[in-house]
């Protein structure tokens, strides 16, 4: 591949994220503090987690406060509140 093939699918891989970002709208990434902070404030948060890692163990977390995507990854699970809505998901991906 040259490098006009090569900057196609670049461009071309960069439409891809712009076009995933817009369908799944804004998502905040924080810090794994933050997010923790972040689902105490609500009253019943519902919370996507997954975890794996091929070099050692992570967790991803998701939620939603007030109308904005929070996003984190942590090498330690994160205390979610007893109240919270937990969701294990297969994978999370974010666009990015």
């Amino acid at each position: 591949m040259g490098v006009a093939g090569g900057a196609a699918g670049g461009a071309a891989a960069a439409a891809a994220v712009v076009q995933a970002i817009k369908a799944s709208g804004a998502i905040v990434r924080v810090e794994p503090a933050e997010f923790e902070k972040l689902v105490n404030l609500a009253e019943a948060p519902l919370v996507v987690t997954a975890s794996g890692g091929l070099f050692g163990r992570s967790y991803q977390y998701l939620t939603s406060y007030k109308g904005l995507a929070f996003y984190t990854k942590s090498g330690e699970q994160i205390h979610l509140p007893g109240t919270a809505e937990v969701i294990a998901a297969k994978t999370i991906w974010i666009p990015g």
